[in-house]
């Protein structure tokens, strides 16, 4: 049977339903259908899709997300691509786009993660397996919204993603939108993933400055590195999986958060 979808793109994407041969592009979204029960069916994704990892080493590697290997993903003859507007190139999403049905994402919140979890959970026949992960993040971010109002979590940060040179997760980011639940505002006013000079956050009154742990990896080094040149400011190494992925990994994410809140409410 034939179905018809509307990605987040706003692109009919007509499938054969349910799809038997899925092509994942973003780890995030890998991880998701793997823990919506979807496994034979997952036939390719990328290097970087490293959850479960049990699960990635069974399957073919297609490349990595911003570098597909489009003959490979011919080979593979998917019935179904699920990739993310952000993560993947318009190029390769395009290309894949005239031989096989497409599915795209396009994510800056909370709230069009829980969008993004159901309208996969219809796509690949997993309606109740979307809704309950959706309950279960919404809850918990609901009761992180809460606990940092009473733990008076009210702190300026900074959210680094690279060095050299070194970038910021600004606003309009789905990284934005996980800060501002947690009781943290961020300091960085310029919209996506903009260049900052330490000199920027030296003068911008930031309290603390957030190490993300992907893509680029920060080491406990790079914190005395930082320190040296904004002593006051307190840094922190945080797990960009947390932060970042917008898939089931939510679930874990809510208790990290709890966990993090507390930290953060006595630095």
């Amino acid at each position: 049977m034939q179905k018809t979808f509307t990605d987040q793109m706003g692109r009919e994407v007509t499938i054969n339903f349910p799809p038997n041969r899925i092509v994942s592009l973003v780890p995030s979204q890998t991880e998701l259908l793997f823990d919506l029960g979807l496994d034979a069916e997952i036939i390719g994704l990328t290097k970087f899709c490293i959850h479960p990892i049990e699960k990635f080493a069974e399957r073919i590697k297609v490349g990595g997300t911003k570098k597909l290997n489009i003959d490979l993903i011919k080979d593979l003859k998917p019935d179904l691509i699920i990739g993310n507007k952000e993560e993947n190139t318009q190029q390769d999403i395009e290309e894949l786009a005239e031989y096989f049905p497409v599915w795209m994402s396009d994510i800056f919140t909370l709230d069009d993660a829980m969008k993004t979890i159901g309208q996969i959970g219809e796509l690949v026949n997993r309606q109740p397996e979307a809704s309950y992960l959706n309950h279960l993040i919404s809850a918990g971010f609901n009761d992180l919204k809460i606990l940092a109002l009473q733990n008076k979590v009210d702190i300026k940060v900074a959210y680094l993603i690279w060095r050299k040179p070194y970038m910021a997760a600004g606003k309009n980011t789905f990284i934005d939108d996980v800060l501002l639940t947690n009781g943290m505002t961020n300091i960085i006013h310029e919209e996506r993933y903009p260049e900052v000079a330490l000199e920027e956050l030296k003068t911008s009154n930031c309290e603390l400055i957030l190490l993300s742990s992907e893509p680029y990896p920060f080491k406990e080094k790079h914190i005395a590195e930082i320190q040296a040149a904004i002593p006051n400011v307190k840094i922190l190494l945080v797990d960009g999986e947390m932060f970042s992925w917008y898939g089931s990994r939510l679930v874990k994410a809510v208790q990290y958060f709890f966990e993090f809140q507390k930290l953060i409410a006595s630095l």
